[in-house]
């Protein structure tokens, strides 16, 4: 299980912290927030 995600200076990202809790986590927010960077991200470390 993921505890924590950090980002820095990706894309439109400065920094993000974020903290999953049990069971579902969903992420949301305006156009251009940056979600699928967030997406991609995890990507990235799940070795894509």
């Amino acid at each position: 299980m993921i505890r924590e995600i950090e980002i820095r200076d990706l894309v439109v990202i400065e920094r993000a912290h974020i903290e999953p809790g049990a069971g579902l986590t969903a992420i949301t927010g305006e156009t251009g927030a940056g979600k699928s960077v967030v997406v991609q991200a995890l990507g990235l470390l799940a070795g894509g």
